[in-house]
């Protein structure tokens, strides 16, 4: 029994191989037969363009053969003829011709022949799908996006769920800054063509664009690895970061940015000109200046990376002057109180209130002992970095007044105006500028040292 059923199953075997090698020999002559057919084809039609290179029965065989085997080329040439006889023979397949001329240009990159085919094609068939698609693509290439826009759109009736069509659809209202349509095609676009990074990163900007930073952060977290889009993505997602006062994401993410290869000159400046900001907001100096180096040996007028190397430079070797702009409000008022009590040399100071106005300036007053005189004097330590008006000037002498003070002192990091001068000319009011203040920082921590340890100035 054993035995039949071995020479059964051996049988059955042999009879498989035989079958599929005749099926094999018959595609193969198939095969043959087709080729044999596409040859006798061309040999025939270029007999008779050899006779009558204006043959379009003949051009129209060779073209259509060249176009089905995708050489390019040679279907270009075929149809470029086609086209220009059609006018004049009506045997000829005009919109054809012209699309077929229009496809073969753009795939060998001929995009003003591409364009020109395509044009003509539409003037004999508005509603053709791959008409109004390759010229909505091209259009868009053009930057011409609200003709795009229409182009694409008339596509879209004839194929809702083409993908390239609505990518381009959905980028030619993101480029025309109109954000909500652009995200509704785009996301629709990613559906069905999860790798379009570009479009992946387009919705990330529209989400930017609308303040919707979660979504945005999401994505350009997700596209800050690739290659082409990492470098924008991470400026966005630091810019973001940044905003939100998330200043070590910031840095993270300004950094992998400068990290990748082949970054364009313009992203690679402006990630290096955010990340000295946020170092700056940071108050980590050192790493400022040295971004705010790099951006002015590539392009001197950046934005203001000259003034602002120039101002922290001096900041850098000045804590105090850090301290005094920089630093949060406690730290800035330390300071102010530490100036104070050595303000008067050989005065006994009691500080006797402290009054804060946001960030912008602090005022102490104090109680001033010295073997001449005694008296109650405030302190005016302005904070902003530019010339400094008769208003502020009036509101100190204002303050002034109000508590009784007799005499005031008005320091600022920058200068004051002329009117502010003459304002306090005929007032017991001083005006400390930049020069004078300067002084005072680089000197007060010796001071502040020598009233701690009085014996110290006796050795």
């Amino acid at each position: 029994m054993n035995l039949i059923l071995g020479i059964l199953l051996i049988v059955i075997v042999i009879a498989v191989i035989i079958f599929l090698l005749v099926m094999l020999s018959g595609k193969g002559k198939d095969g043959r037969k087709k080729m044999k057919g596409r040859d006798a084809l061309l040999r025939d039609a270029n007999k008779r363009l050899s006779q009558n290179p204006r043959d379009p029965d003949a051009l129209q065989t060779v073209a259509d053969v060249y176009f089905q085997e995708q050489s390019w080329d040679k279907a270009y040439k075929a149809y470029e003829m086609l086209a220009g006889m059609a006018g004049g023979n009506s045997g000829i397949r005009e919109f054809e011709a012209n699309l077929r001329y229009a496809i073969s240009a753009l795939r060998l990159g001929l995009n003003d022949e591409a364009y020109k085919g395509f044009t003509v094609a539409r003037s004999l068939k508005t509603d053709d799908f791959e008409v109004n698609y390759n010229l909505g693509y091209m259009e868009y290439s053009r930057k011409n996006y609200e003709r795009a826009i229409q182009l694409l759109s008339a596509a879209r009736g004839k194929d809702p769920e083409h993908a390239p069509t609505l990518r381009y659809f959905g980028l030619s209202c993101f480029k025309l800054k109109k954000y909500k349509e652009a995200i509704a095609f785009i996301r629709k676009a990613i559906e069905l063509a999860p790798d379009d990074k570009e479009s992946f990163y387009a919705m990330a900007e529209c989400y930017y664009e609308l303040n919707q930073t979660e979504q945005a952060l999401r994505i350009f977290g997700h596209l800050r690895p690739d290659p082409v889009y990492g470098p924008n993505a991470c400026l966005f997602a630091g810019t973001i970061n940044a905003k939100h006062n998330q200043n070590e994401k910031a840095i993270e993410n300004f950094e992998i940015g400068l990290k990748h290869q082949n970054i364009k000159p313009e992203v690679e400046i402006e990630l290096k000109y955010r990340l000295a900001a946020v170092y700056l907001k940071q108050q980590e100096v050192g790493p400022a200046i040295q971004y705010l180096r790099e951006i002015i040996a590539i392009n001197p007028a950046y934005k203001d990376a000259a003034p602002l190397l120039s101002r922290y430079q001096e900041l850098n070797a000045n804590r105090n002057m850090q301290i005094y702009l920089m630093a949060p409000s406690a730290d800035f008022v330390a300071l102010c109180r530490k100036i104070v009590m050595s303000y008067i040399p050989n005065a006994k100071v009691k500080i006797t209130n402290i009054t804060v106005n946001k960030n912008d300036w602090v005022d102490l007053l104090s109680e001033i002992d010295t073997p001449k005189w005694s008296d109650l004097v405030m302190f005016r330590f302005i904070r902003t970095q530019g010339s400094v008006g008769e208003l502020v000037v009036r509101d100190f002498h204002s303050h002034l007044k109000e508590v009784k003070a007799g005499k005031g002192y008005c320091m600022a990091v920058g200068t004051f105006t002329e009117e502010a001068k003459r304002y306090t000319e005929a007032r017991l009011i001083d005006l400390i500028e930049r020069d004078k203040l300067t002084a005072i920082l680089n000197t007060v921590d010796a001071k502040a040292a020598r009233m701690a340890n009085p014996d110290q100035k006796r050795k």
